[in-house]
């Protein structure tokens, strides 16, 4: 009997985007990425193309050194394929660094918030949800048309810095993510689909704007089903989810942890 291609979907900002550096993994680990990559694909966010999970080939960062970027997919992906050893699965990604779940990913989009929060004319008319939906539509139109069946076991969302910047963002996370999460499900009609979200740690925006994002979370999480929250530490050190030395963007071994823990929590959803 045919099986179907389990489905994850991913969105978020910056640190769903990634700064994690291949080049510091060790040899079993990338040993064992390459061992499962042949029945994990990606699809990166501007591109219906699907290819091996591994690392993004970038110009050099010179911030954090490394051209091999990876974000937390790459552990989720190994994490979900370790424990499912013969199942396929492809995982469907949208990132855009420094953007507002208030503005370009809002489902209801609007002109005015989009403006009021994002910064600069590209951010502002940056429609996030809209492209992931796109997206999404078109890779399940693509394994349709190579003959194999799917199904979507989750979305693992990693973003929320920036709607810390002034109170009606920061106030209303929690409501807008379940707004978020309620559309993905009615636009693919899964009342009860899986979601995970790492809960944001940052110290950017208005004051105590982040501590109310913070909390947006853990009122989301009480009042949706089928919802885990990945629990982080507030201040440095991060001892949890190791970040950078800026204390922004989580490093090698935070990305490594971060997608462990959403594999692990959507393996646990799954579950039930």
């Amino acid at each position: 009997m045919k099986k179907d291609v389990y489905v994850v979907l991913l969105g978020g900002q910056s640190n769903m985007v990634g700064f994690g550096n291949y080049d510091q993994l060790d040899d079993r680990t990338k040993a064992r990425i390459e061992a499962i990559s042949n029945r994990v694909a990606l699809s990166h966010y501007k591109g219906d193309k699907a290819s091996p999970l591994s690392y993004t080939k970038i110009k050099l960062h010179e911030k954090y050194n490394l051209t091999k970027r990876f974000g937390p997919e790459l552990f989720l992906g190994l994490t979900l394929a370790e424990n499912n050893p013969n199942q396929e699965f492809l995982l469907i990604k949208t990132a855009q660094g420094g953007t507002a779940l208030y503005g370009a990913w809002n489902p209801n989009w609007s002109a005015k918030q989009a403006k009021e929060i994002e910064r600069g004319e590209q951010k502002q008319n940056m429609k996030l949800y809209e492209n992931h939906i796109n997206q999404i539509k078109a890779q399940l139109a693509r394994l349709k048309a190579e003959g194999k069946s799917y199904k979507i076991i989750g979305m693992a969302w990693m973003q929320g810095e920036n709607d810390a910047k002034f109170e009606a963002s920061a106030s209303n996370y929690g409501k807008n993510l379940g707004v978020l999460l309620s559309s993905y499900r009615k636009e693919f009609n899964i009342p009860n689909m899986p979601f995970v979200a790492g809960q944001t740690n940052s110290h950017y925006g208005m004051k105590g704007g982040s501590d109310m994002v913070r909390q947006g979370f853990l009122d989301f999480e009480k009042s949706e089903d089928n919802v885990v929250v990945i629990k982080t530490v507030r201040d440095s050190p991060y001892t949890d989810f190791p970040k950078h030395p800026d204390n922004v963007h989580y490093n090698t071994e935070g990305q490594k942890n971060l997608g462990t823990a959403f594999g692990n929590a959507l393996i646990q959803l799954n579950s039930k």
